[in-house]
């Protein structure tokens, strides 16, 4: 216990926190000011009755590798801890509303896929989350699953013999880690989202047109739009969102299977671990412990994760173009803000937006969709050379979609589009036979 409070070397008689670099920095952390790191209040220890209720709920069972319930209960605290998070009032709700009525009416004249929202909604903080928080489980869970699993399998006799201890709690502390990291970053993230569809997936109930009124003001914050422009846009691509994914069933799943294509490619590089464990003491599971979190584990992208990494990317910058070309065209002569405000968008997503920054912290996935300008490029090209029947009938299936070639070439793309293959048979019947066999 003395060791706890042993001054460090800076001669600064504040107690040393033993725990910093390590993996329970992070549990410590979820206390707050309550379990506080030692030294954070004083020398005070953490709150030990505290503790041990944590622990105990980290490793209550559970089925798969996230703790749903878990993640769920960090995401709220951490959520909670950033400020006041109000219901949206009654006004709100009717302001979505009514732009979620608008938006639908000028979406009709820019495409020809149906509507996919039924229903519109205003969320606070809080009830994002609780909307979002299985999708992003459905998402996160292969990564952790095969994480854990390489971790484990990975790990030679040689190994074993000095991490010790570590060994045996190996899966359940992954597991825990993962179902921590998962909660904080949903927290994090849903004080930056302003709809239910800001990262490319629509996380949220299937039908549901929902914006965030707190993210919109925030997103908004310091330009020189009006809070109706701002509401109007992000209703706008809200509603394109629902409308694709509504009309094109296959593409949620196919996203979902990327992600978890790139977790079922995990290795643990033996050799690597062995140099970076090289130097240990193993009577000091303190170095293991750092060196955890410092990245002993942390596997490389093999050759198969980098190409679900890339069909990943592809296809987020294939939605992404047609949102921004759909939405274009339907404020177009209508909507003098929408101009800046999609280049706004564009560069908030250019720049780690919340898709690049959740997906790199919860999926273990680095995602920048680069490609969502060349993809507005081939979808506006489409449209000119044709029309917007032609420019969305691609969706139908996923071997009619645009290539990374095709956006490369967008206007060789649109002059193929519609015209006939090489056997004599046009886009349609093409389509038809793939709709027939699959």
């Amino acid at each position: 216990m003395s060791d706890l409070s042993r001054p460090d070397d800076s001669g600064d008689d504040a107690p040393q926190n033993p725990f910093a670099g390590t993996p329970f920095e992070a549990i410590f952390a979820q206390f707050g000011s309550a379990g506080a790191m030692p030294g954070a209040m004083g020398g005070q220890l953490p709150d030990l009755t505290a503790l041990m209720a944590q622990m105990q709920r980290m490793f209550t069972p559970h089925e798969g590798t996230i703790n749903g319930d878990l993640a769920l209960d960090i995401a709220r605290h951490t959520s909670a801890a950033a400020g006041a998070d109000p219901s949206p009032t009654a006004a709100q709700q009717a302001a979505v509303a009514d732009a979620v009525q608008l938006a639908e009416m000028w979406l009709d004249h820019a495409t020809d896929l149906p509507r996919g929202a039924t229903t519109s909604a205003a969320w606070s903080r809080a009830e994002w989350i609780t909307h979002t928080a299985g999708a992003w489980r459905v998402l996160a869970e292969p990564v952790a699953e095969h994480v854990v699993e390489a971790m484990g399998s990975a790990m030679s006799d040689e190994i074993r013999s000095f991490a010790g201890p570590l060994v045996g709690m190996l899966s359940q502390t992954g597991s825990a880690m993962f179902s921590q990291q998962l909660g904080r970053g949903l927290g994090e993230l849903s004080g930056e989202v302003v709809s239910s569809t800001d990262i490319g997936l629509p996380l949220g109930p299937d039908g549901v047109a929902a914006v965030l009124p707190g993210g919109i003001a925030a997103f908004g914050d310091g330009w020189e739009q009006s809070a109706t422009d701002l509401l109007l846009y992000v209703v706008l691509r809200e509603c394109a969102h629902h409308r694709l994914f509504a009309a094109a069933p296959w593409l949620k799943p196919a996203l979902v299977a990327a992600v978890e294509e790139y977790g079922r490619g995990t290795r643990i590089d033996l050799s690597s671990m062995r140099e970076k464990a090289a130097d240990f003491d193993p009577s000091r599971p303190q170095e293991i412990l750092e060196a955890v979190q410092n990245g002993l584990f942390d596997p490389e992208p093999t050759a198969d994760q980098r190409q679900a990494l890339a069909r990943l990317e592809h296809l987020l910058a294939l939605v992404e173009g047609w949102v921004d070309e759909v939405v274009a065209q339907a404020t177009v002569d209508r909507m003098p803000a929408a101009v800046a405000l999609a280049e706004s968008m564009r560069r908030r997503r250019a720049t780690g937006g919340p898709a690049e920054q959740t997906f790199a912290s919860l999926v273990g996935l680095r995602l920048r969709p680069r490609r969502s300008r060349d993809a507005l490029g081939l979808w506006a090209a489409v449209r000119d050379r044709h029309d917007a029947a032609t420019r969305d009938r691609f969706w139908q299936h996923p071997d009619v979609i645009p290539t990374p070639a095709d956006l490369d070439d967008p206007l060789g793309f649109a002059e193929r589009a519609g015209t006939p293959d090489a056997d004599g048979d046009d886009f349609d019947d093409a389509l038809r036979r793939l709709l027939d066999e699959g």
